[in-house]
């Protein structure tokens, strides 16, 4: 056989190879955002010797912002009338939804079938992105996180989240929103490393309308890993605005 003769039997043969069918789950990371890294919430990065703290959360019960009905208004004024200074003690961990602009660092990870968002406080909300709703009312748990189901629009992730326990909890002067309140996010990263969306709330067992709150973060720059650990001397205090940490000499000895 020639040379051009084995060329024209090498291409027929290859024409007739088919290609081995792509995984579709593999496609479906292909066309998800890269959210990798450390995420801090614009204004409230934490270091190495407590916070920078250039504003408030907005989930904090004393926020402006927030358009609180008649009811409740009467309740915080109340609460400021014995307690003007809110000191109460601090739960462990964050909450949602303060976790989502609180000044511990998030990580994102993204797969096709659910997003997990967490923080330095081992909070941890499971997004699932499948298709799957809610499970029925009477079927449903009532957790700190509460049930998030969501699906991405292009490249904005929306979540919506019902069912979230207690969540005036955490912290105490966290919103004091009811349990019946129902969220919905939506995170988009509009740069490197940048995410920007917002949050909206519907309660009116405890708001006058619909909140809306903005949420941005910055990917934080010289942190490679989130370290999570247990501990069992609380060190946490309270200087009338914000909370400290006390130096070990002030701390209470661990039983």
């Amino acid at each position: 056989m020639s040379r051009r003769g084995a060329w024209v039997v090498a291409l027929a043969l290859t024409a007739c190879t088919k290609a081995e069918p792509a995984d579709p789950r593999v496609e479906a990371f292909a066309q998800l955002p890269n959210w990798s890294g450390i995420w801090l919430a614009d204004g409230l990065e934490p270091g190495i010797d407590g916070f920078s703290v250039s504003r408030l959360p907005a989930f904090l019960l004393v926020n402006p912002d927030i358009p609180w009905n008649e009811a409740t208004t009467a309740k915080i004024q109340a609460e400021l009338a014995t307690n003007p200074e809110l000191q109460v003690a601090p739960a462990a961990g964050w909450g949602y939804p303060l976790m989502m602009d609180g000044a511990p660092p998030l990580q994102f990870v993204v797969t096709p079938e659910e997003t997990l968002i967490f923080n330095t406080y081992r909070d941890l909300r499971h997004v699932y992105t499948d298709g799957r709703p809610h499970p029925a009312e009477e079927d449903r748990w009532s957790t700190t996180w509460g049930d998030s189901v969501g699906h991405w629009e292009g490249d904005t992730l929306v979540i919506d989240t019902v069912s979230v326990r207690e969540p005036n909890k955490y912290f105490g002067v966290v919103v004091w929103l009811s349990d019946q309140a129902h969220y919905t996010e939506r995170l988009r990263m509009v740069a490197p490393d940048r995410i920007e969306g917002e949050m909206t709330v519907v309660d009116p067992a405890t708001l006058s309308r619909d909140w809306v709150v903005k949420l941005r973060y910055k990917r934080a720059d010289g942190w490679d890993r989130l370290i999570h650990d247990a501990y069992d001397n609380d060190r946490t205090g309270f200087d009338g605005d914000f909370y400290t940490i006390k130096p070990a000499a002030e701390a209470p000895a661990a039983p």
